[in-house]
């Protein structure tokens, strides 16, 4: 009897490694993939950043400079004890302990904003950094929400949810823009 429940544990066992397994290969996957995409797309905007329409070049490195300083500004603000405590009560119970705390997630995600901020700012970086900047706007929308849906908790926090989601769309465009173009 304990010889046929060892072995149903041990199959049990490889079935789980296995799912690991191919979880871990899934995951892989799609990095790479994500990544192929970002290089294609690098490579297809590069020849028109050498392109000049009127003052458009002007306007774009203004745009540029402004957007960088601005991702950078709100990625310090991510550092100032008030706000860290603020901005980790916007964090949804989801992503609380997964796989970090709520004050390690404003950390985390104030570091992104000033990497791509930075990024933005340097040629060979730009284009990753504008994606990346994009993929970071659609990853922290869900914090916005939260916000908007907890106005009573969040004060000036809490932008209301579809204005929200508009100016997250604009700068997802914006960072795309003053990335790729």
């Amino acid at each position: 009897m304990w010889d046929s429940v060892a072995s149903e544990g041990a199959v049990v066992d490889r079935q789980r490694n296995s799912t690991h397994e191919e979880q871990s290969r899934g995951a892989t996957t799609v990095v790479a993939g994500a990544f192929r995409v970002s290089q294609a797309i690098c490579l297809a905007a590069r020849p028109a950043r050498t392109r000049s329409v009127g003052g458009m070049d002007a306007a774009l490195e203004a745009a540029r400079w402004i957007t960088a300083v601005v991702f950078i500004g709100i990625g310090v603000t991510h550092f100032v004890p008030s706000v860290v405590r603020g901005m980790a009560a916007m964090v949804p119970a989801v992503f609380r302990g997964r796989p970090f705390s709520p004050q390690w997630w404003v950390y985390v995600t104030g570091i992104a904003e000033i990497a791509g901020g930075l990024g933005l700012l340097v040629e060979p970086t730009r284009a990753a950094a504008g994606i990346a900047l994009a993929v970071f706007l659609v990853c922290v929308f869900p914090a916005n929400a939260f916000a908007a849906h907890h106005r009573d908790r969040f004060g000036v926090f809490a932008v209301p949810f579809w204005p929200r989601l508009l100016l997250q769309v604009l700068l997802i465009a914006l960072v795309l823009w003053v990335g790729l173009a």
